[in-house]
């Protein structure tokens, strides 16, 4: 039986993901397919809806959705909980579960080559998409302080919050302030 997976956001017509996933699919010799489904920002219940109409078995969440489509699943895992977004997400006969793999899948690399994170200071050049993963994958790991450089200082200021509910020291600084910094870090 075919199945069909999808990553939803806007944009999306730049997404390499279906190429990406039906080579993978055709090599493996898997009955799947994978889109790319367009999905504008007030349009996530719609989207989500008509999702669930063609059976779609899974989907993958990005921009502007890993936040919002928290409020649509049924239940999520114990990263989503801690990160507050979402970016996979299984439809079990009209369930859906989400899941977030930002935060392992930045980590893996780290972990594989055994670099120390306990204790680091880190630089985060940005406060999009996967951010938030990024910042809870440092904490887990249990690093000293981030400073967050963006260039919207409200985005900043935002994961910076969120960096310090979940319990990691942060700062957020604006792009323009970057050369002003004259502290060591142990990651960029």
């Amino acid at each position: 039986m075919l199945q069909t997976f999808a990553v939803i956001g806007d944009p999306i017509d730049h997404s390499l993901s279906p190429i990406i996933h039906n080579a993978a699919y055709r090599e493996l010799d898997m009955e799947c397919t994978y889109i790319a489904y367009k999905i504008a920002k007030g349009d996530l219940v719609t989207g989500i809806e008509a999702l669930k109409k063609i059976k779609i078995s899974g989907f993958n969440v990005t921009i502007p959705h890993k936040l919002d489509m928290m409020k649509y699943l049924d239940n999520v895992d114990e990263t989503c909980e801690k990160i507050g977004a979402v970016n996979t997400v299984l439809n079990d006969d009209g369930i859906l579960r989400g899941f977030n793999t930002d935060m392992d899948g930045f980590l893996e690399p780290i972990k594989r080559k055994e670099i120390q994170i306990k204790n680091s200071k880190i630089l985060l050049l940005g406060a999009g998409g996967a951010a938030r993963a990024i910042v809870a994958g440092f904490q887990k790991e249990g690093a000293d302080e981030i400073i967050i450089v963006n260039r919207t200082k409200k985005n900043g200021d935002e994961l910076t919050e969120f960096s310090k509910k979940i319990g990691l020291y942060a700062r957020s600084k604006n792009i323009d302030e970057m050369n002003v910094l004259n502290t060591k870090f142990d990651f960029i």
